[in-house]
């Protein structure tokens, strides 16, 4: 398997601070990055003016499952002391991923190919219910998404 990045050296926070620069020329008004209990980035949070509305969105690097990932990838023999590397590449990995995704994301708004709420839908985030869009969706099933299925 080829996966993108699994080898990136660019540090985390110079992907992350990518992002946040991408998000500002793209109208982004706040931004606030968010850490799990261990001190880990989990995600950046962020509202944007769409159609007169602040519009808040988060999205995620979800370190620990690209860190399974990059686990389940080492050879059976492989040393410990690369097992014990994995979780910083994880991180170095994940946020260089969604930098990535960021940056093509944005230069597809920028050459209005698609609009900011055709790719960033699923990361609109409900504060009150701390779930994004497509949790919300996924929480119930994905009920009422498409048609119900025929009998």
């Amino acid at each position: 398997m080829a996966l993108k990045n699994y080898t990136s050296t660019i540090p985390a926070a110079r992907s992350v601070l990518y992002i946040e620069t991408k998000l500002v020329a793209n109208g982004a008004r706040k931004i606030q990055k968010e850490f799990s209990v261990d001190g880990r980035l989990t995600g950046i949070a962020f509202i944007i003016e769409v159609a007169g509305r602040e519009i808040p969105f988060k999205l995620p690097a979800r370190v620990g499952e690209c860190e399974k990932v990059l686990l389940s990838m080492l050879a059976p023999k492989a040393l410990e002391q690369t097992r014990k590397k994995v979780p910083e590449q994880a991180e170095r990995t994940a946020w260089k991923i969604l930098s990535d995704w960021v940056e093509a994301q944005m230069a597809m708004i920028e050459l209005a190919q698609v609009e900011l709420m055709e790719v960033f839908l699923p990361y609109v985030y409900d504060i009150a219910r701390e779930k994004t869009f497509f949790e919300s969706l996924k929480l119930n099933g994905f009920k009422g998404l498409l048609p119900a299925p025929k009998s």
